[in-house]
């Protein structure tokens, strides 16, 4: 069993065509979303920083590194909400040791990541990744709102439907193994990002260098998650081998309509929570944007819907 406490963590989910992925390992199907004509799932990525991450046999040894890990959401073969894990980004150093004790898709990778709870202004702060592409992002607080992609609910339906999976999977050695993960109710600060560059993730699904990502779905802010992991072996078939994607010969374009394909799906919505209002805000013109300051948002409360 490990013990962490995620901080600073920086949410960004966007809808892709599942036509346009890679099938997920059996038994493992994308969670649909129908919209425009097509069927859509989510994929996201975290960024953020391990904080006192350790083995709970080993209380002693702790250690802290950045991380991006970027995951697909899935339905499992109980019909769990959970998350495939693509890749797991992190120092150099780290990367070895995580792959063999988690059996998960660790990889290194340069990541400048900031302290947005040290930083009582409310931004802008800018994220910077790189592994045979770059990503690059800046946020700052802002109102709750959603973007591009399938509706999920309201902002409150949003938040509970990326973090509410308790279960996680991931492909090592041809094996599929699972992770069960669970933290309280963690407080939950609103962001407008912006991608400024996005070589990145495309490459990290296998997609073409030249792949035209969407717009973001919605991107938020926890400051401080605590995390209890349960590692576990799931299946000892092995797993093919991922062959080349028939979008790796093309340019993908995710507002390109490919034949519908007839896959069912199964719906989930999170526990009720109370909602509140936000709490005040000062605003400050700069630059043609708005930034704005957000007291920080309690989960369990439940933040403003815009």
């Amino acid at each position: 069993m490990l013990r962490t406490t995620v901080r600073d963590c920086l949410y960004l989910n966007w809808a892709l065509p599942a036509e346009a992925l890679p099938e997920p390992p059996a038994p493992l199907r994308y969670q649909l979303h129908p919209w425009q004509g097509q069927d859509w799932t989510f994929v996201s990525a975290l960024l953020f920083h391990q904080d006192s991450l350790h083995l709970t046999a080993l209380p002693i040894l702790r250690f802290g590194y950045p991380q991006l890990t970027l995951r697909l959401c899935v339905l499992d073969d109980e019909g769990v909400p959970s998350v495939l894990f693509r890749k797991m980004l992190m120092p150099a150093w780290v990367a070895p040791g995580v792959r063999l004790i988690t059996h998960q898709p660790a990889s290194r990778a340069r990541l400048h990541f900031p302290r947005p709870s040290r930083d009582a202004n409310g931004g802008p702060w800018r994220w910077q990744a790189e592994r045979h592409g770059k990503l690059e992002v800046r946020a700052w607080q802002d109102s709750p709102m959603l973007g591009e992609g399938p509706r999920l609910g309201s902002w409150n339906d949003a938040v509970r439907y990326f973090q509410e999976r308790p279960r996680g999977y991931a492909v090592a050695s041809g094996e599929l193994h699972r992770i069960s993960a669970r933290h309280p109710p963690v407080p939950v600060w609103p962001l407008r990002a912006e991608v400024e560059g996005n070589g990145l993730l495309p490459s990290l699904l296998d997609l073409p260098e030249d792949t035209r990502w969407p717009g973001l779905h919605s991107a938020w802010l926890c400051p401080e998650i605590p995390f209890v992991f349960e590692l576990g072996l799931v299946l000892r078939v092995p797993v093919p081998p991922v062959m080349p994607h028939p979008a790796a010969g093309r340019v993908v374009n995710f507002f390109w309509r490919p034949p519908q394909r007839r896959v069912g799906s199964r719906g989930w919505s999170g526990l009720p929570f109370e909602t509140s209002p936000p709490g005040p805000l000062s605003s400050e013109a700069g630059e043609g944007e708005r930034r704005r300051n957000f007291e920080p948002l309690s989960f369990r409360r439940g933040v403003g819907v815009r």
